[in-house]
């Protein structure tokens, strides 16, 4: 099993950091206050648009995952977690594959790309909690509270606070 995620998530490596506002216009991760403007101009792309513009968030790449483990007929769930801060509220998505064993597919959190794989989904769960909260503590992230949703597949082009309340629909994990 690993070998076939390794094999989707080396399609991916073409894609980049950064989002796509509605109006087309690419905003890379380098791009300096690239966020400043995000909850404003994202909207979730298609998994086509996506190949093609080649820079995605999180939320877009989970979805291209999807679309490539779909097609290879592998079952797969996707996760987000938020950091209810009252400020920024940081969030993250990523991809769950179960087969024997659990595995946290990853290609768009740079310092964890690649597939990790588990012996239970608690496991993988609080391994993904932990380094989001020291990702987020980095960042200066306090008085926050964390919660971890498995969600659905969201319809193309919702924009940011819509797919946050597709996600915040979703099985809310304990």
């Amino acid at each position: 099993m690993k070998k076939e995620l390794e094999t989707i998530l080396e399609k991916l490596k073409d894609i980049h950091y950064g989002y796509v506002d509605k109006n087309k216009n690419i905003y890379p991760d380098s791009l300096k206050d690239w966020n400043r403007n995000f909850a404003n101009l994202y909207h979730l792309q298609s998994p086509e648009e996506l190949i093609k513009n080649k820079y995605g968030v999180c939320w877009d790449q989970v979805e291209l995952e999807r679309y490539y483990l779909e097609n290879n007929k592998i079952p797969c769930k996707s996760y987000f977690i938020i950091a209810y801060d009252k400020k920024q509220e940081p969030t993250h998505t990523f991809m769950v594959i179960e087969n024997n064993k659990y595995y946290w597919m990853e290609h768009s959190w740079e310092p964890y790309l690649g597939i990790h794989e588990y012996s239970s989904l608690e496991e993988l769960l609080l391994d993904v909690k932990s380094k989001f909260i020291k990702s987020i503590e980095k960042e200066k992230v306090k008085d926050y509270e964390i919660s971890i949703y498995q969600y659905e597949k969201p319809k193309e082009h919702l924009n940011a606070i819509e797919f946050m309340n597709h996600c915040e629909t979703g099985i809310k994990i304990k």
